[in-house]
């Protein structure tokens, strides 16, 4: 197979074999631990502008299919692996690395992902490159052209049309900020009727739907990038009960007063301990973000609900007064643990 490189900007090298696509990929070179969920990783359109780099030693092991996707198409444009299978299994009928090609996605395997995962802990995120058709030296020029993703509101590039879902219970209206399937899905079973409403709609609109429920979806980007949405998240606030997750948590915490930061390397995985703080119970739990909320200076009225066991870090909010609430992880864990999947119907039930 045809060599590739992968590099970062601040000059790491590695050889690969292409598996997919080829072409250059560039973006955030980012990492999960996840062992499965990889094309649900993929099609996550929270990994748009990223790199993904699997630290498990085998990927793609039991094939790819329409099962699988959170949105209609891959969105992280580089994959990086140690071993990439591609032939059909349980999760569907076509080889992984066929369905990366056939998706557009630069993918390399035989990477020493393990080192590159050192590197990426050590020093935290940043740009990289993939590359079939780049030597090392124009492609981390071409990297460093790049730009960050610190910033940058890439939520109108993610978020999808207006939507209806189900057709009994109360009326959630979501903000779609790059919303997987399995969230909508997750609200859906929980007994809602959802309507979906693109990234940009405004308060006022949303509240013409009359809704009894509010929804604040997962996406990419800086969210203090988020402007658009964060005045519209202020201005509903305290009119319906409210509910957010992942970028929708953070979301929440800047119409709250609070503020976000970019962590050294992000949280992706499917084995986050997450310890909630009225009960001191743990929740294992699934993540993808690479900033945090801060919680030094809490306005009245907010609390912390809930606190990650790796590094302390914010992962769940409320604002009792004002019926609104929040977590950084991700409740429909697709795939991974079911601690957390309780929250759907746990917002249902408020605005029921």
């Amino acid at each position: 197979m045809p060599t590739a490189f992968v590099v970062t900007e601040d000059g790491l090298v590695l050889e690969g074999r292409s598996v997919a696509a080829d072409g250059t990929a560039l973006g955030e070179m980012v990492f999960t631990t996840g062992m499965t969920g990889y094309q649900e990783a993929v099609t996550d359109p929270s990994y748009h502008g990223q790199l993904l780099t699997f630290a498990a030693p085998m990927i793609g092991n039991y094939g790819a299919g329409e099962s699988a996707m959170e949105s209609d198409r891959a969105w992280t444009p580089g994959v990086v692996m140690s071993r990439a299978g591609n032939g059909p299994g349980s999760g569907g009928p076509v080889g992984w690395c066929d369905w990366l090609r056939a998706q557009g996605v630069v993918a390399v395997e035989d990477v020493d992902t393990r080192r590159l995962v050192r590197h990426l802990r050590d020093r935290g995120a940043m740009r990289g490159g993939i590359s079939t058709e780049l030597g090392p030296e124009e492609l981390i020029a071409r990297v460093k052209e790049h730009p960050s993703l610190d910033g940058r509101d890439l939520t109108p590039e993610v978020a999808g049309p207006r939507r209806i879902m189900g057709t009994d219970g109360p009326r959630v209206v979501a903000i779609d900020c790059g919303m997987k399937r399995s969230i909508a899905e997750g609200l859906v079973r929980a007994g809602c009727r959802l309507e979906i409403v693109p990234a940009g709609t405004s308060a006022q609109e949303i509240l013409a739907l009359d809704p009894d429920g509010i929804f604040l979806s997962n996406g990419p980007g800086d969210p203090a990038a988020v402007t658009p949405v964060i005045a519209t998240v202020r201005e509903l606030l305290g009119t319906r009960p409210l509910f957010g997750i992942c970028l929708g948590h953070q979301m929440l915490a800047h119409a709250l007063g609070l503020r976000t930061e970019k962590l050294p390397f992000g949280h992706r995985g499917a084995n986050h301990p997450v310890r909630r703080t009225d009960d001191d119970r743990v929740e294992v739990t699934v993540q993808n973000h690479g900033y945090a909320v801060v919680g030094d200076a809490l306005p009245d009225g907010v609390e912390v609900t809930r606190v990650s066991l790796f590094d302390g870090s914010v992962e769940g909010l409320a604002a009792p007064e004002l019926r609104a609430f929040s977590v950084q992880y991700h409740p429909e864990a697709s795939p991974g643990p079911h601690d957390a999947r309780y929250l759907f119907s746990s917002f249902i039930e408020t605005v029921a």
